[in-house]
């Protein structure tokens, strides 16, 4: 059984200290992606990454990884498309992962047909 010591208190204070500002950078970045799909994505991939424009992609529930790659080959015109060629040169590497966060985070429910 380990004795508590101050220098354990200090351990454990510093944990929670760093705990609390990882949370506030999350939620931070929450707000700064909330803040951008409201304005630049919703139109067409919805809040909720379920497309509404029938050319568009749904968003919700895809990798990370892919939607930064994506992104990121918008912004630099390596891959075409004429409206997201131009949303992408808006935004920058934290915009990008904000977004990617965001639309990966949301929760998806599969069923396969019967």
């Amino acid at each position: 059984m380990q004795t508590f010591t101050s220098r354990n208190l200090q351990r454990s204070l510093l944990v929670l200290s760093l705990g609390c500002f990882v949370n506030a950078n999350s939620w931070a970045d929450s707000n700064a992606a909330r803040a951008k799909v409201q304005t630049l994505c919703q139109v067409c991939h919805g809040m909720d990454g379920v497309a509404i424009l029938t050319e568009a992609p749904n968003l919700s529930g895809q990798q990370k990884g892919y939607l930064i790659a994506q992104l990121r080959l918008y912004r630099a015109g390596t891959r075409h498309d004429p409206q997201m060629n131009i949303v992408a040169k808006s935004l920058s590497d934290a915009d990008i992962e904000n977004l990617a966060d965001w639309y990966s985070a949301i929760k998806i429910k599969v069923e396969p047909p019967k």
